[in-house]
């Protein structure tokens, strides 16, 4: 069914790395993607698909003027700091953000009347898995302030959908990488601390790479991470609005492929893609690192949404994330 423009998403954080993908992707179907951010990591000339309202998330005033403005139906949240080793030294920005900004942000959905709520959340609330693959049913234990506050504002999500009269999906993301197939957005390269953009960095100019643990009960001794497409986790968020939860009621998917790269493999990935060399060396294992996270029920996402992933082969990450890093250097 075509959407028309005058059905309105706000998104917060549509500034941001995967917020402008959401939104490019639910203007290219038809909505009209509001952007919500305050700016603090978003980029302004990433806001192209629609309007744009400069606001923190704890900012009542702002959140008024929004939704009152555009009356939106339907919102996903993916404004939050993400960095785990720093929700360890500033927890309580964390907890203001991630989660007082959630319970924020829901008290006004009521008020306003928002029918769905896309939530982002993380894997990180599964902090050290014992399973081999990660399901719904694994036990959520996580190990820093950042998986805290997201699994809080889940909490928070299932106590008060239906006293707000929404409909929630929660998506926890596995590892999210990736940039924008027509090298219109992608991710930043500043202070980078996830494994693909430090990796392409490092082929490029020349840095010695530092890989944390060859010792682990994996096929090459290396960590393995199931690696997403930023392109496919906007197009769950589509397959979301495309079938509603019933207002009330609280579903969640683990956002992942159900495949596993190790650390090595993504290196050799980038050298394939990149035609140069990493200079790398092993040092030991670092605190908190776990073996595996795989995500173990994928089809479930499939089943209930209709959705399958695009980009499925780690090189196609790669690859996209490259030509967007020689554009953006």
């Amino acid at each position: 069914m075509l959407k028309t423009s005058s059905e309105i998403v706000l998104v917060t954080g549509g500034a941001g790395y995967i917020g402008s993908q959401c939104c490019k992707l639910l203007a290219a179907h038809g909505y009209r993607p509001v952007t919500y951010d305050d700016m603090s990591s978003g980029r302004p000339e990433f806001v192209r698909y629609g309007p744009k309202i400069e606001g923190d998330i704890l900012d009542g005033i702002s959140l008024d003027s929004a939704l009152r403005e555009y009356s939106p139906k339907v919102i996903f949240h993916i404004a939050a700091l993400t960095e785990a080793e720093g929700s360890t030294s500033e927890p309580t920005l964390y907890y203001d953000i991630n989660t007082c900004g959630t319970l924020a942000l829901i008290e006004k959905c009521k008020e306003y009347g928002v029918e769905q709520f896309i939530f982002s959340s993380t894997a990180s609330v599964y902090g050290h898995p014992s399973d081999e693959l990660v399901t719904n049913s694994t036990p959520v234990d996580p190990v820093n302030p950042f998986g805290w506050s997201k699994l809080m504002a889940e909490k928070i999500l299932y106590d008060c959908a239906a006293d707000a009269g929404l409909g929630v999906t929660i998506f926890r993301y596995f590892n999210v990488s990736g940039a924008d197939p027509d090298i219109e957005l992608g991710m930043p390269f500043e202070n980078q601390t996830h494994l693909i953009p430090r990796l392409i960095e490092a082929a490029e100019k020349g840095t010695a790479f530092s890989i944390f643990g060859n010792d682990y009960d994996t096929h090459d001794g290396t960590c393995l991470r199931d690696y997403i497409h930023v392109w496919d986790i906007a197009a769950a968020h589509i397959a979301a609005i495309n079938s509603p939860v019933p207002r009330g009621r609280v579903r969640k998917f683990n956002l992942g492929l159900g495949q596993s790269n190790s650390v090595l493999e993504v290196l050799d990935s980038v050298e394939r893609i990149t035609g140069l060399k990493i200079n790398f060396h092993v040092k030991s294992r670092r605190n908190g690192d776990v073996a595996k996270l795989v995500s173990g029920d994928s089809k479930e996402l499939t089943n209930a949404l209709g959705w399958k992933a695009q980009f499925t082969e780690i090189d196609d990450l790669i690859r996209h994330v490259w030509n967007w890093y020689c554009i953006e250097s």
